[in-house]
């Protein structure tokens, strides 16, 4: 199954909040969950705790869940794309600076069954390999040594990894080569992990297989769309 990720931020003057509250309540709802080969949607809104960046390269990201490649083309070609989906975005995000990727999720430690209802938040990593890297020897790191160090920490809720389908590499590099996905039941929580020897940890691991400039981090809420169970 696909899983992609599409970060947005507000277009010029409009708020943060603005520009989350149209995208949750309107965009997702009245054009995006038309779009039938989407199997499971949810937005993911970016929280501002300020514990990482002062200023966000985006304001949430939306997660969605195709089928396969077949039915991803279908989507892009549907009208409830073309006609609906894509023409809302420029109302209400700088799609300039909108980032796509398709990724497979390596689920690494599964936690309790997700629910609509969840108050649970999440952080996402976002890396690109270090320079020389090869692609292979990256994924090998970060799931079979960088994990056991995630797994960790303590109050971690649920675990992932979404690397980065091969189909971006074709052509050249992809602008990152995965995201990190940590739960957590919440802030405070959050904020305790962040604070452990075990999180400074996996920061200084980082640095044997990352890329540094290129790392950011963003702290969201859930809201499915679609979900949790995919649609039929």
């Amino acid at each position: 199954m696909i899983h992609q990720l599409i970060f947005a931020r507000a277009k010029p003057g409009m708020s943060e909040e603005e520009c989350q509250d149209y995208w949750l309540k309107v965009h997702a709802i009245e054009f995006a969950s038309k779009i039938t080969q989407i199997k499971k949607y949810k937005i993911d809104r970016r929280i501002p705790l300020e514990l990482e960046n002062d200023e966000p390269l985006w304001h949430g990201v939306a997660e969605i869940w195709l089928n396969n490649e077949e039915e991803q083309l279908a989507s892009l070609q549907s009208q409830e794309f073309l006609q609906g989906a894509r023409i809302d975005e420029t109302k209400w995000t700088a799609f300039w600076q909108t980032v796509v990727l398709d990724t497979t999720t390596h689920e690494l430690l599964k936690g309790p069954p997700e629910t609509r209802d969840s108050s649970a938040i999440k952080m996402l990593i976002l890396v690109k390999r270090k320079e020389g890297m090869p692609l292979t020897e990256f994924q090998q790191y970060s799931l079979e040594n960088h994990a056991l160090k995630v797994l960790k920490i303590p109050g971690l809720l649920r675990y992932s990894q979404c690397h980065v389908r091969d189909s971006f590499y074709i052509v050249g590099e992809a602008i990152l080569d995965s995201v990190f996905m940590l739960w957590f039941d919440n802030v405070d929580t959050l904020q305790k992990a962040l604070e452990s020897s075990e999180y400074s940890n996996i920061k200084s691991d980082l640095a044997n297989f990352v890329n540094p400039k290129y790392v950011h981090t963003l702290i969201t809420d859930e809201n499915w769309i679609i979900g949790p169970e995919p649609r039929a």
